[in-house]
């Protein structure tokens, strides 16, 4: 979709004589689906929730002192990231399945064309981009390439390791004959060694997601300033607006 948008005057000298009147053309496509969207905001109060919680079940707070009854507060904490960690998991399974029904940006994060030799020709650009070595960046209507990989490797696959080692810690407290301890607890424990180091390496992939999610932050930020496209308003509208002629690499 083109969007013309030009201010042209009656008076042939108010034109001369003001500013240019030049038809300035911006180039809209629609990229994300309401459903990529409205699981990008529940995903994202999700993490937060359980980045707050987790973070508090790894280093607890004081006890409060007076009757357990009245100062619930880590009980709190542990009802809050157990829920929040239900719809994060539910919430992927179902982007999982919008990747197969949804159009071809719902599943570029899930398969990264890794076996194209431009995927690596471009992703090695867009690094000289960030770098700042390179001058500008090349167009794409989804995400570019170094975006793909990096969502596919620090978002998708730690999004699958936590929601795994979170249902076998999980599955410690709901004991022994739940679904939870026999789907997850009961092989993933002894697969870690012991419960503390699934307890680790949970804590670990807590600050993998911080920084990821710090970098796609300053990412969509920069590249919404300095990429000459819109990123951060893409994720409200679904749609992705350009501010250059150039070809689209991925269309």
């Amino acid at each position: 979709m083109n969007v013309n948008v030009s201010n042209p005057s009656a008076d042939p000298a108010a034109n001369s004589m003001g500013p240019s009147t030049a038809p300035h053309k911006e180039e809209a496509i629609y990229i994300y689906q309401a459903p990529v969207r409205i699981w990008h905001w529940v995903n994202f109060f999700a993490i937060l929730a359980l980045g707050i919680t987790g973070y508090l079940i790894g280093s607890p707070p004081p006890s409060v002192g007076g009757e357990a009854y009245f100062s619930y507060l880590f009980g709190w904490i542990r009802y809050l990231h157990f829920a929040a960690g239900y719809i994060f998991a539910v919430a992927f399974l179902f982007r999982i399945y919008w990747a197969f029904v949804g159009n071809k940006h719902a599943r570029q994060i899930f398969l990264p064309p890794v076996w194209r030799a431009s995927f690596w020709t471009e992703l090695l650009h867009e690094v000289k981009w960030y770098a700042m070595i390179t001058k500008e960046p090349m167009k794409y209507a989804g995400h570019n390439p170094l975006a793909t990989l990096t969502m596919h490797v620090m978002f998708v696959w730690c999004t699958v390791f936590m929601i795994l080692t979170g249902f076998a810690l999980y599955g410690e407290g709901t004991g022994m004959g739940s679904w939870q301890f026999e789907y997850f607890s009961s092989w993933i424990i002894p697969l870690f060694g012991q419960s503390q180091d699934v307890h680790t390496w949970h804590h670990v992939g807590l600050w993998v997601i911080v920084c990821f999610a710090i970098t796609h932050i300053y990412a969509a930020i920069r590249e919404d300033i300095m990429s000459r496209q819109s990123i951060m308003s893409s994720m409200f509208s679904g749609w992705r607006t350009f501010r250059d002629d150039k070809p689209i690499a991925d269309e």
